[in-house]
């Protein structure tokens, strides 16, 4: 099943009134705020979801800027969107699906079977001469039963030793992994044996994900081993799901760890390596 969609396909999937849910997941790392946006213009039927409070749960800085919410909290956002069990869910932000590919990772990994991220974003149906719509959608609330487990995820401790076994991949940008700069979390840096692999790297100035063999070749230059697994991480858990997007479209199994360097950098125990 793929987990990519273009906007001509959403577009007839919409008006054929089959049972698809689009969630509107704009959402950037300082702002602007995405409620605001949506209200302006939206993929018509769409509903916006707050990664902040919907995708994500307030937590100890030891579990990360943006915790996994608790699954009965997830069902239960999943139900006001209106989603129902069997449906197709869409997913699309405004940033290259760097942000709305934590709501494809998180709704994966709770069960719902097809989950499917616009190729090319918002840019893409607008492109397309399609016509948004303003204020909120009416929904009616939906009945989805959720459950984690559908994707491998990493802790702490097994990030920190993933490295002996297989290929850990840092998503975030290069001046980051290195420890050049840090305007976020308290220490710079990154995981040790780590690689580098940024997720903005994996699609192409459109915001189109790039074919699945370029991908492949991108991921194996960045050291990842057909004959071993990979996990993947960034700073929150946020862009590693962009990461994990590529990184499946491209033929592997990735496996993520939500606390991601905001949880490392937040531990004082756990060491930090730097440089390329």
């Amino acid at each position: 099943m793929s987990i990519l969609t273009t906007a001509e396909e959403l577009k007839s999937l919409i008006d054929s009134g089959a049972p698809v849910r689009v969630l509107d997941v704009r959402w950037r790392l300082g702002g602007p705020a995405g409620h605001p946006l949506y209200l302006e213009g939206h993929i018509p039927t769409a509903v916006y979801v707050d990664l902040d409070t919907e995708l994500a749960r307030h937590g100890e800085p030891a579990e990360g800027r943006h915790p996994v919410p608790e699954i009965a909290d997830l069902q239960a956002a999943a139900r006001s969107w209106g989603i129902n069990d069997g449906d197709t869910v869409v997913v699309y932000d405004d940033l290259k699906n760097l942000s709305s590919a934590r709501a494809w990772w998180l709704l994966t990994n709770a069960g719902i079977a097809d989950v499917k991220l616009l190729d090319g974003s918002l840019r893409a149906w607008t492109g397309a001469g399609y016509e948004l719509e303003s204020g909120e959608s009416n929904v009616t609330p939906g009945n989805v039963t959720l459950e984690y487990g559908s994707l491998p995820t990493l802790t702490i401790d097994e990030a920190a030793a993933f490295p002996e076994v297989g290929v850990l991949l840092d998503a975030r940008a290069p001046e980051r992994f290195r420890g050049d700069v840090e305007p976020i979390d308290p220490r710079a840096g990154h995981i040790p044996g780590a690689f580098n692999a940024p997720a903005t790297a994996n699609v192409d100035a459109n915001g189109h994900f790039l074919p699945a063999d370029e991908l492949r070749a991108q991921f194996v230059a960045a050291g990842v081993r057909p004959d071993a697994p990979v996990g993947v991480y960034c700073g929150s858990g946020v862009t590693a799901a962009a990461d994990a997007v590529a990184l499946t479209l491209a033929g592997f199994k990735p496996a993520l760890f939500p606390g991601s360097w905001s949880a490392w950098s937040n531990t004082p125990d756990r060491p930090v390596a730097t440089g390329a």
